[in-house]
């Protein structure tokens, strides 16, 4: 008993030094976002974005787009993707072996017919059965590739990118809604630093309950579902708060799957999308860093704090959590691959600072909560709890974590009042104060589901998104 006893009084003391380290860094990339804003919003019209729009002389950029069995959105949402103002660049949507009329709706809206197309499989895929061009000159920017399913959005991706004719491409969702000026926003670091940029991300948001008009927003609302509403306060978080700190120090390692530029030759020489990956967006950027360390080559990442992308988010239980086990999944799964990267000195910040951050931090934290709560039983069981100091310290977390979430819903409405209605706004904090209570436990189970499987080797596809559709106010005819 005695025993069992110094070693819960041992994980006490860990999880107090713990919890303070962790405190500490989150302050400091408080700090770092806070000044990458400013900095940013200072900056931005060095290079305006109508200089490139109006240019003949930009670089090209090739929008990729998997698709799997979108027969009801695709029109729709293909539409969507040609409409962005920008004077070079083409739209490669991929068809990874759908069994519903994906295709023939394509071939049917856009007039489309089989060309011959030299296609080098630079990074391997299942076979391409074809490539297909319209005969209408208003579709000239518009590419289908068709092709054999792969079982991961990676693999089509990858067929994406052999495909693609410009040395940028832009890794998107099909369902995803995209600004106008998208491309001219990602494309803007790659033609303003000096120092090589070998991918840009910028700020996703949920669209949910929200309204769409010429394949744009119309009106932003707050999500009227349950699971939607706690996941717009981690998007504000995280896009707004944590990866522009990391971007300050040109620390990303992760640029959403659903929107990310990237350099199409540093991505194919890293070896495109993993497509055994459940984390493929993580693990892409991973060995592109290692890349540019190995080639010991000078590079960025860059973020941009501006919302340019709309995506529909789970909206049941059910989905939410297969969403977030394979994301956990993914995390340990990209943290094994590159083990050996992790505090190796010839990979700089990557491995110094980056990965262990995500190892420490990002992944052990659902672990330490769990531990937590057993040995708060065997305390209660066993021994003396000193209810004191219990309360204390969870109030101070949990002040913390509001704290934390509150600054950033501050700062996102204060740059981009994406909210019209205070009713709205009042909900939205509101949900900041049960969040912590209500959906968090939810993510550790995710978690802590989601690492149980990667260590019993368990298969897990990707899964269907059953999704409720934009609420579109025309149809893009």
């Amino acid at each position: 008993m005695n025993t069992l006893k110094n070693i819960i009084r041992a994980y006490e003391i860990f999880i107090s030094y713990y919890s303070v380290s962790y405190i500490i860094f989150y302050l400091l990339l408080a700090i770092l976002s806070w000044v990458a804003i400013k900095r940013y919003y200072k900056s931005k019209y060095f290079l305006l974005k109508e200089i490139l729009v109006k240019s003949n002389h930009v670089v090209g950029v090739s929008i990729v787009a998997p698709a799997f069995n979108e027969e009801t959105t695709i029109v729709y949402n293909v539409k969507s993707l040609l409409f962005q103002e920008y004077p070079k660049f083409e739209v490669v949507i991929i068809n990874d072996g759908s069994t519903d009329s994906t295709l023939e709706k394509l071939i049917k809206e856009f007039s489309l017919v089989k060309v011959d197309f030299f296609y080098q499989d630079k990074i391997p895929t299942q076979p391409v059965r074809g490539h297909y061009k319209s005969t209408d000159p208003i579709y000239s920017k518009l590419l289908v590739v068709d092709k054999e399913n792969g079982k991961s959005k990676a693999d089509a991706s990858n067929a994406g990118i052999n495909s693609a004719k410009y040395s940028l491409f832009l890794c998107t969702d099909v369902d995803c809604i995209l600004r106008k000026d998208t491309i001219s926003m990602l494309a803007k670091p790659f033609i303003e630093n000096t120092e090589k940029v070998i991918a840009t991300g910028a700020a996703i948001r949920i669209s949910n309950s929200c309204e769409f008009k010429d394949g744009m927003l119309y009106q932003s609302h707050f999500p009227d579902n349950f699971f939607a509403r706690f996941q717009e306060l981690e998007y504000i978080r995280s896009f707004l708060f944590g990866r522009m700190a990391w971007s300050k120090i040109n620390g990303l390692l992760l640029v959403s799957g659903g929107l990310g530029m990237f350099d199409k030759q540093t991505a194919i020489e890293a070896g495109g999308y993993w497509h055994k990956s459940l984390g493929e967006d993580m693990e892409l950027i991973t060995r592109m860093r290692k890349l540019m360390h190995e080639k010991k080559e000078k590079f960025l990442i860059v973020y941009i704090p501006e919302s340019l992308c709309w995506t529909e988010v789970p909206a049941s239980m059910t989905i939410f959590l297969r969403q977030r086990v394979r994301w956990a999944r993914g995390l340990i799964q990209t943290l094994f691959l590159h083990k050996k990267t992790i505090f190796n000195p010839k990979y700089g910040m990557t491995g110094l600072v980056i990965l262990p951050y995500y190892l420490f931090f990002e992944f052990a934290v659902p672990i330490l909560e769990v531990l937590g709560l057993i040995v708060l039983t065997l305390d209660f069981l066993f021994f003396s709890i000193n209810y004191n100091f219990l309360f204390i310290a969870s109030a101070f977390v949990y002040l913390f974590y509001i704290t934390i979430t509150l600054i950033s819903v501050f700062l996102d409405q204060l740059i981009y009042k994406h909210y019209t209605g205070i009713k709205e706004v009042l909900i939205l904090l509101v949900m900041v104060f049960i969040e912590p209570v209500v959906f968090h436990p939810i993510n550790v189970y995710a978690s802590i589901k989601g690492y149980w499987h990667f260590f019993r080797q368990k298969e897990q596809s990707w899964g269907v998104m059953i999704r409720q559709g934009f609420n579109k106010n025309d149809s893009l005819q």
